[in-house]
């Protein structure tokens, strides 16, 4: 191979690294990830615009739901909404203890909204209302129980990215790594306010 073949090759592979920076395509393929999740939830709230009203001579919203129960609830996540955006300040900063701190309040807010709801569906059972009872139950289980799972996943993500902060620091990736789950985590806001609209605040109507 001549030398200005060699030459040439290195030069490639110099400025091939610059062609694909590392994480470049990160924010890009969890956009899709967020698209497609927010697909199914237009699926999950299509079901339960069919099936809302059949209640199969059983208990309705106005029979199940307690609303002060659920605005404490929606409060929760509201908060842990605006606590992790105080973490993302703390990042930009450079804080890494401050980062730290928001995220476990985060996290604590987070868990108290999977505690509410678990209460909730434990008590929906005990009343016999599980979602085998009617059209209507088996769409609130599958769409309240499929946003409930994500939240699991967002707070196992959560504790995954603290104990990465925690070893690592706030380097690149871990940034890139807030950025995404703080993206995932207003996601899962959103999808709430149209659950507990659409879902509760209507059915109580």
């Amino acid at each position: 191979m001549s030398s200005t073949t060699t030459d040439t090759m290195g030069q490639y592979w110099e400025l091939e690294p610059h062609h694909h920076p590392e994480g470049a395509s990160t924010s890009l393929g969890f956009w899709v990830y967020l698209m497609s999740d927010c697909l199914m939830f237009a699926v999950l709230f299509a079901v339960f615009g069919v099936l809302g009203t059949s209640f199969a001579a059983g208990p309705g919203p106005k029979d199940l739901f307690d609303l002060e129960l659920v605005a404490v609830n929606t409060a929760m996540l509201l908060l842990s909404s605006i606590t992790f955006g105080f973490a993302m300040l703390a990042m930009a900063k450079g804080d890494k203890g401050g980062t730290l701190r928001w995220l476990a309040v985060t996290l604590f807010f987070g868990l108290c909204f999977l505690g509410i709801e678990l209460y909730e569906f434990a008590h929906l059972l005990h009343e016999g209302a599980g979602p085998q009872r009617s059209g209507f139950l088996s769409a609130f289980f599958t769409l309240v129980g499929t946003h409930g799972l994500h939240v699991t996943f967002g707070s196992i993500w959560l504790i995954t990215l603290m104990v990465q902060i925690m070893q690592k620091g706030l380097i690149p990736a871990n940034q890139r790594r807030m950025a995404c789950l703080s993206m995932f985590w207003h996601f899962l806001d959103v999808i709430w306010i149209g659950v507990f609209t659409f879902v509760y605040l209507l059915g109580m109507i």
